[in-house]
């Protein structure tokens, strides 16, 4: 609702979220587009200290393990597969999980630095800028052939160099649309979220 600009609609779902999560020291979300939400545009209710206090203690899982548990192996985990990695836009542009190459900034990314801890992960690198292009959250319909266009790009290549391998990201909503047009290609390319190769899936 949120996304959509019903902002006012929304008051019954935020006050349930913030009275469900309140005592928590930390709120963790598998999502960078909810997590900026939360962060952000959580104000169709009362800002109460509360409200407050869980607003600025939500993070996404991705930074959540990078940035303030600050892991860097995960000993347990094994995923012996050709990995390309997707960001969500919402990860770049708001979150700041990678580096933007619309930017001139020293190129970073924090959900590579995690799966680099996994062993035998190997990271496909495209050769050309891997920023999303507006597939997560609502899908727009104005924008249906530029996404689509792009997330038949995006599975081509991870296809081409990996062989009927794996797109990984942090979010739920990209792999689900990108899944769906690897299977209109006929392509071989599996999805799988951060999470699960994190916590040792191995595919």
């Amino acid at each position: 609702m949120g996304n959509s600009g019903a902002h006012k609609d929304a008051a019954g779902a935020e006050r349930v979220f913030a009275r469900n999560f309140a005592d928590y020291d930390y709120i963790v979300g598998p999502s960078a587009s909810c997590t900026h939400h939360v962060r952000e545009h959580f104000t169709a209710i009362e800002q109460t200290r509360e409200v407050q206090k869980v607003r600025q203690s939500t993070y996404e899982l991705v930074e959540f393990l990078h940035d303030v548990l600050k892991v860097r192996e995960f000993p347990w985990a094994e995923f012996p597969h050709r990995v390309g990695l997707h960001n969500s836009c919402s990860a770049v542009r708001h979150l700041r999980e990678t580096s933007n190459s619309e930017v001139a900034v020293t190129p970073y990314s924090k959900p590579r630095a995690l799966l680099e801890g996994v062993k035998a992960s190997n990271l496909c690198r495209p050769r050309g800028p891997t920023n999303a292009a507006a597939s997560a959250a609502r899908f727009p319909l104005p924008r249906k052939p530029y996404r689509c266009a792009w997330d038949r790009t995006r599975c081509a290549i991870t296809s081409a160099r990996g062989r009927g391998e794996y797109i990984v990201s942090g979010d739920m909503s990209c792999l689900m649309h990108q899944q769906r047009c690897a299977e209109r290609m006929k392509m071989e390319v599996r999805f799988i979220h951060i999470a699960q190769v994190l916590n040792g899936a191995r595919g």
